[in-house]
C-alpha cells in the first residue's frame, strides 16, 4: 500500500544533519547579504523595487530597516540550525525569505526560488527530533526515525529541478556552445582559469557535461554502484559553479542534499556517532496523513506544471521571457537591450524621453531593457506618478534586444501605450514582438 510505503519509518540521521547544515547556510546567506553590500545595492539604494506582479505592495523597509530585517532572519536561521523553537524559527524564516524574494526581481535567481521552496518544505519536517535544543528540553519529541516521505519529498524536488534544467539546455545556442562561450567571456580575467575558460574544448565540455550532469545526477545517486562517483562529480560541478559564477551558499546547499542518498548508517557514522541507528520497518499512520498526501500532491503537480507553461504561450521564451521564471531555466542565454521610455501627455500631446537614471539603478535598468513584465510595471509606475500630479499620460517603449550575440531586433511595439494595458500572466502579450532566434 502507498500509505505503508510513505509512512514507514526510517533512520532520520540525514534529515537531522541537513537541518543543521541548512540552518547554518541560511544564516550565512542572511548576514552575508548585509556585509557584501547586496542589501545596499538591491533593497536600499533603489527608490523602489520591481516586485512580482500582484505583490507590488511588498516594498523594502525604509532607512536601515532591511539590514535589521536580514539580521532577524539570520537569528531565525540560527534557531533552525540549533533546533531551538524549531517550528517557529523555520516558519518565520520561510515567511521572511519568501517576502524578500517576492519584493524584488532585479536580482532574480533560481537559487533564491529554491531556498523559498526548501524553507517551506522544512516547515513540515520533524527535523528537530534529535541533536536539537528542543529535543533536549522536551524528551517527548526526541526520535531516531522519521517517515519515509520526508526523504522522498527532497528527492522528488531535486529530480524536478535537475530534470527541467537539463531539458532546457536542448536548444541550438546551447548545443553549439554559443551560449556557454558568451557566459565564459565575462570570466576571461579570472586568475589561473580565465584563459582556460575561453577554449572551445572547455565550452563543449561544459555544455554537454551540464546536460548530462543535470539529467543523470539524481538517478545515478539513487543507484548504489554509481553513487560514490556521482558524489565526487557533484563536488567538482558545484565547486566550479561556486568559483566561476559566485552564487553564494547554493553550491554547498546542493552538496548537502547528498545526505538523502547515502545509507543512514554512513551518515550517522560520520556526523552523529552517538546516535542509535534506527532499523527501518515500523509503520505509523498519522491522523493527518490524508492532508499531508493531498498537500504535497498538489504542490508537486504545480512544480511539474510551472516549467511547462511557456510551451502554451506564443513565441520563444528565450526572447519573450514569458514563462521563464519559476522554471529552472538556469544560465541559458546572454541578453542585452537598448531601451527608452517616452511619456506623452494625452491632453497636450507633448512628449519627452524619461531619464532612467532619475528612477532606476544600473541593475534595474538592465531588467527594464530586456524583460517585458518589468517594462510594463515601470510604465504603470510612471502612469501612477503622473496621475498623482493630475496628468493623464501614455507610455511608449522603444526597445531593441539582442539574444546570444545576434543582431539587435525590435522587441516592443513602439506604438502601444503600455500604461493602458493589463498584464497577461499566462498568455502572450501581443505588444512583445516576434523574433526569429534561429538567425545569427
Amino acid at each position: 500500500m502507498v500509505n505503508n510505503w510513505l509512512f514507514k519509518h526510517i533512520d532520520n540521521s540525514a534529515l537531522v544533519v541537513f537541518r543543521i547544515v541548512f540552518g547554518l547556510l541560511c544564516f550565512l546567506e542572511s548576514v552575508g547579504a548585509i556585509f557584501t553590500g547586496w542589501i545596499t545595492k538591491t533593497l536600499v539604494e533603489p527608490k523602489f523595487t520591481f516586485s512580482f506582479i500582484g505583490f507590488e505592495w511588498l516594498q523594502p523597509l525604509p532607512g536601515n530597516g532591511m539590514y535589521f530585517y536580514y539580521g532577524i532572519m539570520g537569528v531565525f536561521a540560527l534557531g533552525v540550525m540549533l533546533g531551538y523553537k524549531y517550528r517557529f524559527s523555520i516558519i518565520a524564516f520561510a515567511f521572511m525569505w519568501s517576502a524578500t524574494y517576492l519584493m524584488q526581481k532585479s536580482s532574480y535567481n533560481n537559487h533564491y526560488y529554491l531556498l523559498m521552496l526548501l524553507s517551506s518544505i522544512m516547515v513540515f519536517m520533524p527535523a528537530n527530533a534529535y541533536a536539537s535544543i528542543d529535543a533536549n528540553q522536551n524528551s517527548s519529541i526526541k526520535s531516531f526515525s522519521m517517515p519515509q516521505w520526508c526523504k522522498l519529498v527532497f528527492i522528488l524536488q531535486l529530480l524536478i529541478v535537475y530534470t527541467y534544467a537539463s531539458v532546457a539546455k536542448f536548444y541550438p545556442d546551447w548545443l553549439d556552445t554559443t551560449a556557454v562561450e558568451l557566459l565564459m567571456r565575462g570570466k576571461k580575467n579570472f586568475v589561473l582559469v580565465g584563459e582556460l575558460l575561453q577554449q572551445k574544448t572547455v565550452h563543449y565540455f561544459l555544455a554537454y557535461g551540464g546536460i548530462l550532469f543535470d539529467g543523470l545526477i539524481i538517478p545515478l545517486l539513487l543507484f548504489k554502484p554509481t553513487r560514490k562517483y556521482m558524489f565526487f562529480a557533484s563536488i567538482f560541478f558545484h565547486l566550479f559553479n561556486a568559483v566561476v559564477f559566485q552564487i553564494g551558499i547554493f553550491p554547498f546547499l546542493s552538496l548537502a542534499f547528498s545526505l538523502f542518498f547515502f545509507e543512514a548508517e554512513t551518515v550517522r557514522n560520520i556526523f552523529l556517532k552517538k546516535k542509535p541507528l534506527y532499523v527501518e520497518g515500523e509503520v505509523f499512520l498519522p491522523k493527518k496523513k490524508t492532508f499531508l498526501i493531498g498537500l504535497f500532491s498538489v504542490y508537486f503537480l504545480i512544480q511539474m506544471a510551472l516549467p511547462l507553461r511557456h510551451h502554451f504561450i506564443e513565441d520563444n521564451v528565450l526572447w519573450t521571457e514569458e514563462g521563464h521564471r519559476l522554471s529552472w531555466r538556469m544560465m541559458l542565454r546572454v541578453k542585452h537591450g537598448s531601451t527608452s521610455y517616452v511619456v506623452e501627455n494625452k491632453k497636450t500631446g507633448k512628449r519627452f524621453v524619461v531619464k532612467l537614471n532619475d528612477y532606476l539603478t544600473a541593475k534595474q535598468k538592465r531588467s527594464a531593457s530586456t524583460k517585458p513584465d518589468v517594462m510594463w510595471q515601470f510604465a504603470q509606475r510612471l502612469k501612477k506618478e503622473y496621475s498623482e500630479k493630475g496628468e493623464d499620460i501614455a507610455v511608449y517603449v522603444n526597445s531593441e534586444v539582442s539574444v546570444n550575440g545576434r543582431k539587435y531586433q525590435l522587441f516592443i511595439d513602439p506604438k502601444v501605450d503600455l500604461a493602458s494595458l493589463e498584464w497577461r500572466a499566462f498568455k502572450h502579450n501581443d505588444w512583445v514582438l516576434s523574433s526569429d532566434l534561429q538567425a545569427k
